[in-house]
């Protein structure tokens, strides 16, 4: 189903369409953060990131939650952009050389993705209450918070040292 398929008929198909793309998108996270552990360097950073896997396994179920409210199945469909950002984030990490800019470039590929998925939960919550879901929104706006709290630390590690080190 693309974004502008027959397939979407009214807001709330946008917004299962929406929810489906969210799921996908945070089950490649899922998938791509032990890679960015493990190519961290910054003790921090890769403590950051096991703490990120965590809370994302913890988006994954709220959005299997979300899908159980509505009545729908918890399903994703493909999100070109997530399998962008995230094609992006590894073949820069491959070409980076020097450990401390390694880092700076897997705290900014972390920040791409942070900010796609405010994007999208934003988005979603914003339909949810439209639509008159507000048990949706509850849980959606639990975690657009974490991710605006992980974008708030990630900005914070680069700049109060990963960023004055890679320079």
């Amino acid at each position: 189903m693309g974004l502008f398929s027959k397939d979407i008929k009214n807001m709330n198909d946008l917004f299962v369409h929406t929810l489906r793309d969210i799921y996908y998108a945070e089950k490649q996270i899922v998938k791509a953060l032990p890679d960015m552990v493990e190519k961290a360097n910054d003790p921090q950073l890769k403590q950051g990131f096991q703490g990120h896997l965590r809370q994302t396994e913890n988006h994954v179920k709220r959005l299997e939650q979300v899908f159980q409210l509505i009545g729908e199945k918890a399903q994703g469909v493909d999100c070109p952009a997530i399998d962008g950002i995230i094609e992006e984030a590894n073949d820069v990490a491959g070409e980076v050389e020097q450990k401390p800019v390694l880092d700076a470039a897997l705290i900014a590929a972390a920040q791409a993705v942070e900010h796609y998925e405010m994007t999208r939960y934003g988005t979603l919550i914003a339909w949810a209450n439209q639509l008159g879901k507000r048990d949706c929104v509850t849980l959606l706006q639990q975690t657009l918070d974490e991710e605006k709290a992980t974008d708030k630390k990630l900005t914070e590690m680069a700049e109060s040292q990963v960023n004055r080190k890679a320079a």
